[in-house]
Parts: C-alpha cells; structure tokens; sequence
C-alpha cells in the first residue's frame, strides 16, 4: 500500500498510527523454504543486506511481511548508510553487513503460512503480527501518541508519522486509507549559485550553509519557478553570478538524483540570503527540493550555519532501540 501525503495528523476513532521509518521499503517473503526480499518496485534485495537471510527460519513458507529495510548507528536511523550497500561489489556488501547489520522492521502481515491475512482488517492482521517473535513497528490509537512521536523523533532520523484506517483490508497499490504525515522546518541559507532551465531563465538557487570551521557547503536547491519570486530572483540574485556556465556536479553525489543530462548552472557570489521550508536534512545536505519562502536581506550570510539544521537530541528522547524494545 501507498499514502497519501497530509498536512495534519487525522483526529477520531478508526486510526492507528506508526513511526514512519525512513529505511528502503520492501516485502519479506518464504516461498516454500526460499526467502526473497523485494523492492516496491519488484527489485530483489536480499544480495545487498545477506544478514537478514537467518530470518528465513522465522517465516513459515508461504508467508509474507510487509516492513521496511533500516540501518541504527547511536540510536538513529542512518539512510547514507543504507544507501551505501546499494553497491555491485559482493565483498564490500559482506564487509558493512558484518559491521553495521542492517535489521527488518515488520509493520503489516500478509501472509502467514499459506493464509490470506491480507484479506483480513488492519485491526486483525494488526493482532496476527504482534504475535510474531520478530522486529515490529510500534502502533498505537492514540493520537496524543502519534503528536509525541511527531514531535521527538526527527532527532532519531525517522520521516515523519503513518495513519492507517483500523477497518480497511491491505490494497497494493493503493492510498486509500493511508496518510503520511512529514516534519517540517525553516533554514536561512546563502545563495550560491543557479541552475537555468534554458539560457536566461532560473530553475533552482543552488543553497549553500557554513560549517563550524567557516567553510561554505553546497547544500542542495530551492525551485525558482514561482512568477511572484522571478522579479526578485533576477534583482537580487542576477547581479551575483560570475563565472561561466559550468554541466560538472556541484555538491556531494547522491544516488537517487536524475540521471537525465544535467543543467547548466552558474555560481553566485554568497551575498544574497534565502529562507526555505525542508522536510530532512541527511548527511551534508538536503534530502528533497526546499521550497523558497522569501529572501532575507536582513540576515547576514555568515548566520547562515550548519548548525540550524541539525537535531539534537534530548534527554529522554526515543531512540530505534527503544522504540523496537518497548514492542518485544
């Protein structure tokens, strides 16, 4: 099942929320003694994370689970880390999966020893999985629950909170019935650069933060194609850019940008000060696209730190270990 991307957490009887793992989603399943893991998209997985291969002996064949593939260090969930057992190299896989396993966390059953279960309510494949002696996602029909959970576990690394219909059978494919709910904050960022859509015309700012040591990163982007922010992009932004038009990767490589042919883009001098709206910070830059909210000409360019962006997390927040322990 798919969900639908929501701004508030839904109110009222019939819910059941769940952390949203932020982790490579896939379905667990022994089919007649082999054990498979596949993508969303019918990738399989299992050559990438061969520490969850003894999970076979947990599934009875014919059975299914539908969950997420995560990797903890300290506590949180660390998706660069993920991200790097994507990789053709079967030694290199065996290598991390000895030093930092990767684990399968349950959060719906399918099937269960030849048995439909999928066919049966949220609320009574619910039960059936909490019967499992297996990692499980903790759920809960509190709402009041779901709005700490919201609030206290980006420091952890996870997405955002999961709403599910109590009274609904498991539909491939399907939102109906399912919401996301995603955190969102604000950064103030200095304006490095621009990509250009065609020659004269700005796609994205290209953002850039300074570390503690005073250094300027790249950061990722924030769209420009809002005709209300053209005006201002072309005062404010224009008169910065010096240089040559360059195609070479800018910032840190990330797997899952396009591959289609690469925009032209141009560097800025770091003057021109930008808040944008983000949903996760990863690693040395922003996951997805920021929106751009307004400039911010009353903010200095050198205020503009890493340090607004990253979570820290307090005393007595949850952690994956706790969150899973508090399940067994």
């Amino acid at each position: 099942m798919e969900a639908e991307l929501v701004r508030e957490i839904p109110d009222g009887d019939g819910w059941q929320y769940e952390p949203k793992w932020d982790g490579f989603r896939g379905v667990l399943e022994n089919l007649d003694g082999e054990l498979n893991l596949w993508s969303r998209n019918e990738r399989p997985l299992l050559r990438y994370f061969p520490e969850l291969r003894g999970l076979g002996s947990m599934l009875p064949p014919s059975s299914a689970l539908d969950g997420e593939i995560v990797i903890e260090r300290h506590g949180a969930l660390e998706f660069d880390v993920l991200q790097m057992r994507l990789h053709p190299a079967e030694s290199r896989i065996n290598r991390l999966a000895g030093e930092i396993p990767a684990r399968f966390v349950a959060f719906d059953v399918l099937f269960w020893a030849g048995v439909p279960l999928h066919e049966l309510l949220l609320d009574e494949r619910r039960a059936r999985l909490d019967q499992l002696p297996l990692d499980r996602s903790p759920a809960s029909r509190d709402r009041s629950v779901a709005l700490d959970w919201h609030e206290r576990l980006e420091a952890a690394g996870f997405d955002g909170i999961v709403a599910k219909r109590l009274d609904q059978a498991y539909l491939p494919g399907s939102r109906d019935g399912v919401v996301k709910i995603k955190r969102h904050r604000t950064a103030e960022c200095v304006v490095v650069g621009v990509r250009w859509s065609e020659p004269g015309v700005v796609a994205t700012l290209l953002l850039g933060l300074y570390d503690e040591g005073g250094e300027l990163h790249h950061v990722g982007s924030a769209a420009a194609s809002a005709a209300s922010k053209r005006a201002e992009i072309e005062a404010r932004v224009v008169p910065l850019l010096f240089g040559e038009p360059s195609t070479e990767p800018i910032g840190p490589p990330n797997r899952w940008q396009s591959q289609k042919k690469a925009l032209a883009w141009s560097r800025a001098r770091p003057e021109a000060v930008v808040e944008v709206r983000f949903d996760k910070w990863q690693g040395m830059r922003f996951r997805h696209g920021t929106r751009l909210m307004r400039f911010r000409p009353d903010k200095k360019p050198d205020d503009c730190t890493i340090g607004q962006v990253i979570l820290r997390p307090r005393a007595g927040d949850p952690t994956v270990d706790s969150l899973l322990s508090a399940n067994s």
